[in-house]
């Protein structure tokens, strides 16, 4: 079968999806107001609340929200075929990820800009909102665990892309001074910044002393440096405490300094990534030779594990997370949030799409990849490598040598992963202190003691469990447990809407009916897989904390649907928000 009819067929769906489907949700559901005075506005602070033009929002909303995910998922995925992933990105798009991404960020907009958290006080009550805080606290150490732990070991396997994605740090931080202080425009620079970047890229592939490489510093693979560690887990070890003296300060920085500039660079990044993948595939037009089905996946079902396997690229409750976070905070008309909502939700469906495609005709054969793909381990240890050489291999259709393009492809989704992880660590800060001061504890509430055990704590999950392949191989197993907790995100989130468009007196079929299915799916997959099942992930000491960190989320997921259901059945006036 050859490749493009894929991206066609789902290039479609989006396009179909976005111009009408989302069209209908902002005009007859969600109503949005062009006059509405929104909190970027009403609190403007110049930290957090900060009014930011819809294309510069996006920029960050996109690849705050893009990340690895979205490349991770996918290439795990496809063990079971390509067709159930083609179809779960797809439909999971249109009909689930852009009503949750665009709905939570107007129920935020709608109220102050305060996140999904606080809004479920009032929408359900107190105790089910100090339920969710904890599960969307256990949801983002998880995403700090796993990004850390994938950009960690891209450092290790790609030192030439370290050149590229450090220099991008002073270079945000030129654009964001330029932009806010200097008031110059943000798209030359940006442009300028990607161009340095890749050129740094192209001469680091070219030349080895270019290449931060660690493994080589603590004497090769098989060396034993100190502790029992190899020069590979010394080099892991390295770049985990680099990243987390990264993420404290980055996400402890006016949005405006970093966050946004650095975002803005990457959502350039997408687009001359996607343009070179999806230009690739229409020069080459490779064929699939991944099966349909994989009939040999018989270790683990697809049904219901794809829908917690595949959630950034088709729903993830980090969005929600993500759009009353920050992006509501930012928002300078409530007319914008479809387009940085619901687009966004698309754009990450491209993203996911072109990793199916790159992933399913890497291979030579069928035979190769059901070798590649024996297992889901194996599928979940190698899913991203095959990414990336799959990438890679199409962007030699526009004539890019491969050692060049699998640097580039590195860097975009170290890039990528990055943005998520310190967008994730400031998001951490703000719900340990909502926690603190909740409870009382004042040191909680402070800044920096947040951030200090936000940043401990995820360098802790990812750094001590270890995996059957010793130190610091344990992080892909936590990929699903990182997804049912998101699902299960993305399902109070939705609950949330439902609630609320059900007190305003709207139709909330839109956001019940993807609701009822992501409950559904996600706790059958965790009552499977993770409570009865987790030895088919890990051992010891790891399979132990997957299995107490599943059980918990789940107690405090049934919870809050318990509370939920008292409050969906009461008809009271709406209490927050008003009419639209």
């Amino acid at each position: 079968m050859n490749s493009l009819w894929l991206a066609v067929i789902g290039m479609i769906v989006f396009a179909i999806g976005y111009r009408f489907y989302s069209k209908w949700v902002a005009e007859k559901i969600y109503r949005l107001d062009p006059n509405y005075v929104t909190p970027a506005h009403q609190y403007s602070d110049g930290v957090d609340f900060v009014p930011t033009k819809k294309m510069i929002l996006w920029g960050h909303h996109f690849t705050s929200v893009a990340g690895a995910a979205p490349i991770v998922g996918p290439a795990i995925a496809v063990y079971w075929g390509w067709l159930p992933a083609f179809l779960w990105v797809t439909l999971g798009t249109v009909f689930a990820a852009g009503v949750h991404d665009f709905g939570t960020l107007v129920l935020s907009v709608r109220n102050k800009g305060q996140s999904v958290g606080t809004i479920t006080n009032k929408l359900i009550g107190k105790r089910a909102k100090i339920m969710f805080l904890f599960i969307i606290l256990i949801l983002v150490l998880m995403v700090n665990a796993v990004f850390a732990w994938v950009i960690a070991n891209l450092f290790v396997k790609f030192p030439a892309s370290v050149l590229s994605v450090f220099l991008q740090i002073p270079l945000a931080i030129w654009i964001g001074y330029a932009v806010y202080k200097k008031k110059k425009g943000m798209l030359v620079p940006s442009l300028i910044a990607l161009g340095v970047m890749y050129g740094a890229a192209i001469l680091a592939s070219r030349v080895p002393a270019l290449q931060i490489d660690l493994v080589k510093y603590f004497g090769g693979a098989d060396n034993t440096v100190m502790f029992g560690l190899s020069g590979v887990s010394m080099a892991f070890l390295v770049w985990i405490v680099v990243l987390m003296v990264y993420v404290y300060i980055a996400s402890t920085l006016p949005v405006w300094k970093l966050l946004q500039p650095r975002d803005y660079i990457n959502s350039h990044q997408l687009v001359v990534g996607l343009f070179i993948l999806y230009a690739g595939l229409v020069f080459l037009q490779p064929e699939v030779t991944a099966p349909a089905m994989n009939a040999a996946a018989t270790d683990v079902s697809w049904f219901p594990l794809l829908f917690i396997t595949i959630a950034c690229g088709a729903i993830s409750g980090f969005h929600g997370l993500v759009s009353s976070g920050t992006s509501s905070k930012q928002l300078e008309k409530e007319t914008d949030a479809r387009f940085v909502g619901y687009l966004g939700a698309v754009g990450e469906g491209v993203l996911a799409l072109i990793a199916i495609i790159a992933v399913v005709t890497v291979f030579a054969t069928k035979a190769d990849f059901t070798a590649a793909y024996s297992s889901f381990a194996a599928a979940s240890a190698g899913g991203l490598g095959n990414f990336i050489n799959g990438a890679a291999q199409l962007a030699t259709g526009i004539w890019i040598p491969a050692d060049i393009a699998r640097t580039i492809v590195s860097i975009i989704v170290v890039s990528f992963a990055a943005t998520t992880l310190d967008t994730s660590v400031r998001l951490m800060r703000y719900i340990i202190a909502e926690i603190g001061s909740e409870y009382n504890v004042q040191a909680l509430t402070k800044t920096h003691v947040a951030t200090t055990v936000a940043v401990v704590s995820s360098a802790a999950l990812v750094l001590l469990p270890k995996g059957p392949n010793g130190f610091g191989s344990g992080g892909y197993l936590l990929w699903p447990l990182f997804g049912t907790s998101n699902q299960l995100l993305a399902g109070v989130s939705l609950l949330l809407v439902s609630i609320w468009l059900k007190r305003q007196g709207r139709n909330y079929l839109v956001t019940f009916i993807p609701m009822v299915f992501v409950f559904f799916m996600t706790l059958w997959a965790m009552i499977q897989q993770v409570i009865f099942q987790w030895s088919g992930y890990g051992s010891g000491e790891l399979n132990m904390l997957l299995f107490g960190i599943g059980g918990l989320i789940l107690i405090f997921v049934f919870w809050i649907i318990l509370e939920a259901i008292s409050a969906f059945s009461k008809n009271n006036p709406p209490p927050i928000g008003k009419e639209m």
